[in-house]
């Protein structure tokens, strides 16, 4: 768990949040709990709804099996329409699942920073808010 004291933090992808106008690097989600009374830090609750992480993963297994699916169908030699289709019902489920992340960071994450009162955490999460909605509108 990550503690107050600390100044560092580092995500799943080895990404280190740094604040812009800050000469430091800042632990944003240590900052956003503790701002908001959290003092469980951020293995106690995940980076997504605990209520949507089940939910989730059980969708991915889905389109996992659906991706399956179409390699059978390439494999099989099956009409190039049908294969088409099931691509884009694939691209439709993960949109979904990319959709349902996005509106758990905004409503943890970015309101929490907000909500902290710390510029530089609210300035990195803002920024990467921005990144994450140029990244996944540039897909499409």
């Amino acid at each position: 768990m990550t503690g107050p004291a600390d100044t560092t933090h580092t995500d799943p992808g080895d990404t280190t949040h740094t604040a812009d106008d800050a000469d430091t690097t800042v632990d944003t989600d240590t900052a956003v709990d503790t701002a908001v009374g959290d003092d469980r830090g951020p293995a106690a609750y995940g980076y997504l709804h605990a209520g949507h992480k089940e939910a989730l993963v059980n969708r991915m297994r889905r389109i996992e099996g659906q991706t399956r699916g179409i390699e059978k169908m390439i494999t099989d030699d099956r009409y190039c329409i049908d294969i088409l289709t099931q691509i884009a019902a694939v691209t439709t489920a993960l949109e979904s699942v990319a959709t349902k992340i996005l509106e758990d960071h905004v409503n943890h994450c970015v309101a929490g920073a907000l909500a902290s009162g710390d510029e530089a955490v609210a300035a990195v999460k803002t920024q990467e808010l921005l990144d994450a909605v140029r990244r996944f509108t540039r897909t499409r």
